[in-house]
């Protein structure tokens, strides 16, 4: 009876130490912030306003018998009251057959996944600031329009043909509305060169004028501590009124390993919605030490709603300190 025992226990044992072996890792970042902002304008004198941004990141993967990988994401924080967690995501990927994401929440399009603006979106800043709300059918404040990631989106990048340069592909279906897809393609073959270029469309609901074709362009070069980026983001709508060219170009300067700066300007121009282009400035510095990063900002818009009126110029500074941990 004993040695019955002891074989059976010898088996768990071995059986236990197999599962374990194939179970794969889960682990966890996080990230955490305190800023302190500030809006002015003619009309617009805000009072400086404080605020926390949080954020944990969990992630596992596993590899399987056939050598395919699977792995999934998904980040608890406080921005998303509708969700118990935000930005989610299961991936499968080989080294022959590339890497297919479905992300059921904050997915990427081929187009969104690289379409910031050289500047880093500096309009963002000021989008919603005189009441008037951006979505992707209607414009206000001005904002980048672009092809749709969102939820239940489906993300492909493919396995590496050519030195340096990444193929990547998206599709998204939202339920009553047609069907959205965009490529795009990343060259990095030459040192200090990065070069984007993607295509998309943004198709809305069945049957309405508002579908769009999205073209992005966008490079950067470093040369020793300079970093000199451009960008070029077409957004061409059935509906002329939508239209929207967004051009940006930024500077940046590495002074050291912990203390960058940097200067960049963005225009966003609506097509025949309005004569009047909206453009902003900014100059970012910041300081990095393990993982602290002290970040100070100034930004200046006008026209932020292509119009010319009271409200369309303002001013905005912010200071964060952020850990990652």
């Amino acid at each position: 009876m004993n040695n019955f025992k002891k074989i059976g226990l010898t088996a768990l044992a071995a059986s236990l130490v197999s599962t374990s072996a194939f179970a794969g890792e889960l682990s966890a970042t996080a990230s955490a912030s305190i800023s302190l902002e500030n809006y002015s304008g003619e009309q617009v004198n805000a009072d400086k306003a404080w605020s926390m941004a949080d954020s944990v990141i969990l992630s596992g993967s596993s590899e399987l018998d056939n050598g395919m990988t699977v792995s999934m994401s998904f980040e608890l924080d406080d921005a998303d009251t509708a969700h118990s967690y935000d930005s989610h995501s299961v991936s499968i990927s080989s080294d022959t057959l590339g890497t297919l994401t479905f992300s059921g929440n904050g997915g990427s399009s081929a187009v969104s996944a690289m379409d910031a603006t050289a500047a880093g979106d500096i309009f963002d800043t000021f989008d919603g600031q005189i009441g008037l709300a951006e979505t992707s059918t209607q414009a206000g404040d001005a904002a980048m329009l672009t092809s749709p990631g969102g939820g239940d989106s489906l993300f492909y990048t493919a396995p590496s043909v050519v030195d340096g340069l990444a193929i990547t592909a998206s599709y998204n279906g939202e339920a009553g509305a047609e069907s959205s897809s965009a490529f795009g393609l990343a060259f990095t073959g030459v040192e200090g060169l990065t070069v984007n270029y993607a295509i998309g469309s943004d198709d809305g609901a069945a049957g309405t004028a508002n579908n769009a074709d999205v073209t992005s362009m966008k490079a950067s070069y470093a040369v020793g501590p300079v970093t000199l980026a451009v960008s070029d983001h077409s957004y061409d709508s059935a509906t002329a009124t939508r239209d929207q060219d967004t051009r940006s170009y930024s500077v940046a300067y590495t002074v050291t390993d912990s203390i960058s700066i940097s200067y960049g300007t963005e225009e966003l121009s609506s097509g025949e919605a309005s004569t009047v282009d909206a453009e902003y400035t900014q100059i970012p510095a910041s300081y990095t030490s393990g993982g602290m990063t002290i970040t100070a900002k100034t930004q200046e818009a006008e026209n932020i709603s292509y119009g010319t009126g009271s409200t369309e110029d303002q001013d905005y500074w912010g200071l964060t300190l952020a850990f990652a941990f």
